[in-house]
């Protein structure tokens, strides 16, 4: 896409992380945004920030996890501006701990937030976006969906497909004016890092500062793949070494992820295999 400045834009999970930083840099370079959220107070505030840029935003507070108000957020952009030229879904949550533990509750929770609701997003916008002169689909997926980890099954289920969805929409759909990405960020620092689903006795890992980026950074890596038109982003050096890790050598990271973390007191290992190995957990 060569021009984002009045291009008509969706982001969901807009009140804060990665989602906040994202319809912030798209206001910046002139986008109109319409901005998603269940979280209506931290809404106002990313709508508030987005403003001062001079675009048109308008607000929804929804929650995505309902299929019924999917499509209700589909119809109302769609009513509210009859194009869409720019997709960003980036509503997720997750869960981290053993997945015999889970719930069905949170299964469905994460399965139609992280996964469902981006299809469906997709699959009801899918023809005014084919239909615009430049167009860009951003699904918002992660590192753990291109690799291993301990205690995120349901989590990494939802990225592993989202980004198979996104490269499938991509051989089908994408071209020199329809940009399709999948944007896989590694661990950034936001809310969902300390606020993540889990339960009572499981231990909540501290994930150092230095294997963390910021929402600022993985935002501008996204308005770079919109505009060169860009299919798979792996976002932070500690992701891009676990992605290379896993191309590399699939049967070392596997043995990392399931028996190296139990010996690292034993057993020397490259520091950054060994700590994501032993604290890998979703990010936001």
């Amino acid at each position: 896409m060569k021009i984002i400045r009045k291009k008509k834009a969706l982001v969901t999970g807009a009140a804060s992380g990665i989602g906040r930083a994202i319809a912030l840099a798209l206001a910046a370079d002139g986008a109109d945004l319409y901005l998603v959220d269940v979280d209506g107070e931290r809404l106002d505030l990313t709508a508030s920030d987005a403003r001062r840029y001079g675009g048109v935003v308008v607000t929804d507070v929804r929650d995505l996890s309902d299929p019924k108000q999917v499509t209700a957020v589909a119809g109302a952009v769609l009513s509210t501006w009859g194009q869409l030229n720019i997709l960003v879904n980036n509503a997720g949550t997750a869960y981290y701990g053993p997945t015999h533990e889970m719930t069905k509750d949170q299964w469905d929770k994460i399965l139609s937030l992280n996964l469902l609701t981006p299809i469906q997003l997709v699959r009801e916008l899918l023809p005014t976006l084919s239909a615009q002169d430049e167009a860009s689909i951003v699904n918002v997926c992660s590192v753990c969906g291109l690799v291993p980890m301990r205690k995120g099954a349901a989590y990494q289920t939802t990225k592993f497909g989202l980004v198979g969805f996104s490269v499938a929409l991509r051989a089908e759909y994408g071209g020199r004016d329809f940009g399709i990405t999948a944007l896989c960020p590694g661990f950034v620092d936001t809310a969902m890092i300390e606020e993540f689903e889990t339960i009572g006795h499981q231990r909540r890992h501290r994930i150092p500062a230095w294997m963390r980026t910021s929402a600022d950074k993985v935002a501008k890596r996204a308005i770079v793949a919109i505009h060169h038109n860009e299919g798979l982003v792996v976002v932070s050096p500690i992701a891009r070494l676990l992605w290379f890790a896993m191309r590399l050598s699939p049967g070392f990271l596997d043995w990392i992820t399931r028996e190296g973390w139990r010996q690292r007191r034993r057993v020397r290992l490259a520091p950054p295999l060994l700590i994501a190995a032993d604290i890998l957990q979703p990010k936001a």
